[in-house]
């Protein structure tokens, strides 16, 4: 079993295609695309965590998108993941922030991106979306959306790789080297 993030889909969103400059044709291009680029790395029985953002419009549409997509997925409800989205069958967990450990990493998952985190002084790594690459990692902080990483899901090693050359994480709070 392996395990992915993502974040960031908005399945159903034909204006996203030009607000990030997605190069897809047209919204039927982008879903369909985004749906075999999931199911082409994640296998039915892997788990993908969700940052967010997953679809825009009906409460059908969504349904039949999330049915379609390979995994066992967990969703950490963004901005755009209103009610009817949290509330679809095949959703392992819906929460608002999430703290796991995989393969020995302690990881603090959020749509949004936060300056410090739970554990950020421990080095646990904080996963997010909303920004759809316009904030740069840093070696204990990364986008996990889409627009970061070729319109599919990432596995942990695969993160780890990129932020090994990311610059160094700083905290900010004072209080946590005491």
């Amino acid at each position: 079993m392996t395990v992915f993030f993502t974040a960031d889909t908005h399945f159903g969103h034909a204006r996203i295609i030009d607000f990030m400059a997605r190069p897809f044709r047209d919204l039927e291009d982008m879903d369909r695309s985004l749906i075999d680029r999931w199911n082409a790395r994640v296998a039915p029985d892997d788990t993908v965590y969700h940052l967010g953002d997953f679809a825009w419009g009906s409460a059908r549409a969504a349904a039949a998108v999330l049915a379609a997509l390979n995994g066992r997925k967990t969703l950490i409800a963004g901005n755009h993941d209103h009610s009817r989205t949290r509330a679809l069958d095949g959703w392992e967990q819906v929460t608002q922030i999430l703290e796991v450990e995989h393969g020995g990493v302690r990881l603090a998952l959020c749509h949004y991106p936060m300056l410090e985190w739970p554990g950020a002084w421990k080095g646990v790594l904080h996963l997010f979306g909303h920004v759809h690459g316009r904030i740069p990692a840093l070696d204990r902080r990364c986008d996990v959306g889409v627009d970061v990483w070729d319109f599919a899901p990432v596995t942990l090693p695969e993160i780890q790789a990129r932020l090994a050359s990311a610059p160094a994480y700083t905290p900010t709070d004072a209080h946590a080297a005491a």
